[in-house]
């Protein structure tokens, strides 16, 4: 009994040692939150109606998959988004879903509203946009479940590529099969 109060006490300081505060969605899926003050502002209500997902890596030298580098990137842009997929799967949320993040740019939903910062949740997958390179078979796990808890909180109208919105400017998400993607948080 002592032995197992122990590794209790072990996991729980090298758990807040590590400094990664997780917080449990509503459906129990693991959320390593990292919030950010910058790219967002706080708002009392919003409707949350549609989920963009986009890609992004640390294009300033470093590893270009370091979840710490892009969030310096976010920050010398002044951009944020909700949340952020790693490459082994890990779901970062940096802004909370109540609060706007700024992470659709100039951009248009399919029914023609412009303001979908506003609306939307913004998920990042940590990829790059060399054709050799594409999201893991963890990050799309981790991208349906998420996307699948978020629906279970909202009535969300949309699911769409950061390209859907900004045809001509945006090409993300990169070298994702979207339709098993769709098909896979519909069912």
């Amino acid at each position: 009994m002592k032995k197992v109060i122990k590794l209790r006490f072990l996991v729980v300081g090298l758990f807040f040692g590590l400094n990664l505060p997780v917080a449990l969605s509503q459906t129990g899926l693991k959320i390593v939150e990292k919030n950010v003050s910058f790219g967002m502002h706080t708002v009392q209500n919003r409707m949350i109606e549609a989920v963009i997902v986009h890609s992004v890596y640390n294009k300033s030298c470093g590893d270009k998959y370091d979840i710490g580098l892009i969030i310096k990137q976010f920050s010398r842009y002044h951009v944020s988004s909700h949340y952020i997929i790693g490459r082994d799967g890990t779901i970062y949320q940096l802004v909370k879903e109540k609060n706007i993040s700024y992470q659709a740019g100039h951009s248009q939903l399919p029914d023609g509203r412009t303001a979908v910062n506003s609306c939307s949740i913004g998920i990042e997958l940590v990829t790059t946009n060399d054709s050799l390179d594409s999201p893991t078979e963890k990050q799309i796990r981790s991208l349906v479940a998420l996307v699948k808890d978020i629906k279970t909180r909202y009535k969300i109208k949309y699911v769409l590529r950061h390209s859907d919105i900004a045809p001509g400017r945006k090409t993300d998400p990169w070298n994702m099969n979207w339709e098993d993607f769709i098909r896979k948080i519909e069912n």
